[in-house]
């Protein structure tokens, strides 16, 4: 499949200019984190950013309707979404940055810390998913 190729490159693009041109790391737990409260002349781009995530994968679920009902065959219950979510905020803040931050940007800079969050957030993860499908 090309698609995942083609996305890795776009985000890796992405997040290189953003550090280019504005010297920011493109971590979403931290874009969102610097909106509130909103910076003087820091949240436009922001705003944007995140709009731009959201508005990318609604284009993406408009253009390829099939790969969004196989998602929503897997929903969660919406409680098991919201507890989720406020586990990944607790977890990024414990972790100082999300894995966009980390895992794109960080261990593009060859960051070792951000190698290490890396690593934890990959291995919990396949920890819980193998938790979470054990029969």
């Amino acid at each position: 499949m090309v698609q995942p190729l083609l996305g890795g490159v776009l985000i890796g693009i992405a997040a290189t200019v953003l550090l280019a041109l504005n010297g920011r790391i493109a971590g979403n737990s931290g874009m969102l984190h610097g909106l509130l409260p909103p910076q003087k002349g820091d949240a436009d781009w922001r705003v944007l950013y995140l709009v731009g995530l959201v508005a990318g994968a609604a284009g993406y679920g408009l253009l390829q309707p099939q790969d969004l009902a196989a998602e929503a065959a897997r929903y969660a219950p919406p409680l098991a979404v919201v507890v989720g979510g406020m586990l990944v905020g607790l977890g990024t803040r414990l972790s100082g940055g999300c894995t966009s931050g980390h895992g794109v940007c960080g261990i593009g800079r060859l960051s070792v810390r951000s190698l290490v969050a890396t690593l934890i957030f990959m291995a919990v993860g396949m920890l819980t998913v193998t938790l979470l499908r054990w029969r």
